[in-house]
């Protein structure tokens, strides 16, 4: 089967809750945009199921495939960000302009979270992805996530050692071939053709 990997567009910027929560940023004006590009390519695609990260901005990137699909996306908490239970939200490249340390720990494959596993949290995207793959044999499954969780399955896949080894573009898709037998294979890697004059410079 082939799954297909979807970061999600971008979202808008939360400096911190007012009490701590976690952000769950709503996507961008230009990341509406960027929603509605997949459609003109995953649209045409024999798509078996749809699946999202929990957090509104894949939720959102994810809505306008749903609806050229006629499909409601499966909400898969495995799919998750590292980063979900932080209280604040900045989008990469606003750390990269600012010099901020979380960019350059991301840069080094680190993540910046505090008490996130790294393991743990390949681990559980790994397993999402292969719960995935054993409902949908010989199909296509779109799922919605994010940077993250893309370099963990793509990176397990591949035999990456570090946890964020490749900067996913907004929108972008990275496809995994996964047969029957076991074996697991990267088919593409951050395709960003349908996106390329709406991700920042």
């Amino acid at each position: 089967m082939e799954i297909v990997l979807v970061r999600h567009a971008l979202p808008v910027r939360i400096d911190a809750t007012h009490d701590g929560s976690p952000a769950d940023p709503q996507l961008s004006q230009r990341g509406h945009e960027q929603a509605e590009r997949l459609v003109a390519v995953l649209a045409l695609e024999e798509v078996d199921a749809l699946y999202s990260s929990p957090s509104r901005r894949a939720r959102e990137t994810a809505a306008p495939l749903e609806r050229a699909l006629g499909m409601t996306a499966e909400i898969d908490d495995g799919l998750a960000e590292f980063d979900s239970k932080d209280s604040s939200y900045v989008p990469v490249e606003e750390l990269k302009a600012a010099g901020d340390p979380r960019y350059t720990a991301l840069i080094h494959g680190d993540l910046y979270s505090h008490d996130v596993d790294p393991v743990a949290f390949r681990t559980r995207v790994v397993e999402a992805v292969e719960r995935i793959v054993a409902r949908h044999p010989g199909g296509k499954a779109v799922l919605v996530s994010h940077a993250g969780a893309i370099n963990a399955a793509a990176g397990h896949v591949l035999g990456q050692e570090r946890t964020i080894w490749f900067p996913p573009d907004y929108c972008s898709i990275t496809r995994i071939g996964a047969s029957r037998d076991g074996r697991r294979g990267v088919i593409s890697l951050n395709e960003t053709g349908h996106v390329r004059d709406l991700l920042p410079r």
